[in-house]
């Protein structure tokens, strides 16, 4: 690994890209799937009947955490996007921090809710936010670290 790449935002982008897999293969199993990984029944059933909307919003999901996931690797310094690409990636600090801040937020929404409405809250509630409140931390140390880098 290149001395001037950040391990840690590159593992960030690792994390991302496995989150955005994950729901490609939600969209391939299929019904099974969605319940095992939480998404609820409504949504399994859909799937069931071959309905479109829970590939196509499963589908959104994975593209917007597989972006994430090359944000997150061009601030790493592991990758930098050819010329023909770099306008897909505009606004790196701007991007990272809203990431940083959403998955920061989907970890941190599970105490209102907890507070607010506790029937709502399962074991895989408890989990993925645990697991997005990670994701957030480890985004915003190394954001820290790579802030100045990205100007």
């Amino acid at each position: 690994m290149k001395a001037d790449v950040n391990g840690w935002l590159l593992l960030a982008a690792a994390l991302s890209g496995i989150a955005a897999a994950l729901h490609v293969l939600i969209v391939f199993g299929g019904a099974r799937w969605y319940r095992f990984f939480g998404a609820g029944e409504g949504m399994a059933r859909m799937s069931e009947a071959g309905h479109w909307w829970p590939p196509l919003l499963t589908s959104g999901i994975a593209l917007v955490l597989g972006l994430w996931a090359l944000y997150a690797l061009t601030a790493s310094g592991a990758w930098a996007p050819p010329e023909s690409l770099a306008w897909m990636l505009p606004w790196p600090r701007l991007a990272l921090a809203l990431i940083t801040a959403i998955y920061c937020l989907r970890g941190l929404a599970l105490i209102p809710l907890q507070w607010f409405a506790p029937a709502q809250v399962t074991p895989f509630l408890i989990w993925s936010s645990l697991i997005c409140l990670g994701y957030g931390v480890a985004h915003l140390i190394d954001l820290i670290q790579v802030w100045e880098r990205l100007g």
